[in-house]
């Protein structure tokens, strides 16, 4: 069951959306404020969050660029602002999709359904290590919020080291998964490029770990 999170100053509308979403079949919290919301966040985990603009403490805006650097969830911001220059600043910090009061609860359900199908989607394109986010749907790493773009052939290393973590895996799988049955190179290509991947994470990362194993290839090990 999908858990959400209202964050919203105005309690009538919190209670209302909640018991609308209650109604169709949503676990659903509630915050006050964009503090309670991180508190929330923190204790419990979210597949999506309501995110209201004009708050006291602490606004939507702030709320999401603290949401988009800690965590890879669906974020719909609610907002009483149409202008255009609004939208912009909500989609530049990281929204998914904006709301404008007053709204259709049925709208609301629809925008969400759609949000959590296709985060969905990604999320089995995506592989998490702690701090660490592979996306395979965008080729590309993130790490505390910080997104990293490796040239193809590392970015897949990466991917299938990490998909069977903590899996010893010999240079010929390695070879047949990454660069193809057809590959008539030297198995030292994936020395090269182990080595440029530990070049890139060693300085930014401990989440993982390659280690080589004398005789037979390379492990990702996750850090406990």
């Amino acid at each position: 069951m999908a858990q959400i999170l209202i964050v919203d100053d105005d309690k009538h509308i919190r209670n209302l959306i909640s018991k609308y979403l209650g109604g169709e079949g949503y676990s659903v919290k509630q915050a006050g404020n964009g503090i309670e919301a991180l508190e929330e966040l923190e204790k419990n985990d979210y597949s999506l969050v309501v995110v209201d603009i004009m708050m006291p403490e602490m606004d939507g805006y702030e709320l999401t660029k603290k949401i988009r650097k800690h965590y890879q969830l669906p974020i719909l911001m609610l907002t009483a602002k149409s202008q255009i220059q609004d939208k912009e600043t909500g989609f530049s910090l990281g929204t998914d999709d904006y709301l404008v009061k007053p709204f259709e609860l049925k709208e609301l359900l629809f925008r969400i359904k759609a949000l959590l199908r296709r985060y969905h989607q990604v999320a089995e394109m995506t592989i998490k290590i702690h701090s660490v986010v592979i996306n395979k749907a965008a080729y590309e790493v993130n790490i505390n919020g910080s997104t990293i773009l490796l040239p193809l052939k590392e970015f897949e290393l990466l991917y299938y080291l990490a998909s069977n973590a903590n899996r010893v895996l010999s240079r010929e799988q390695l070879i047949q998964h990454v660069w193809g049955s057809q590959y008539d190179g030297s198995d030292r290509t994936v020395d090269v490029h182990i080595k440029r991947l530990r070049e890139r994470f060693t300085k930014i990362t401990d989440d993982f770990s390659i280690k080589t194993i004398r005789g037979v290839g390379y492990v990702l090990e996750v850090k406990k």
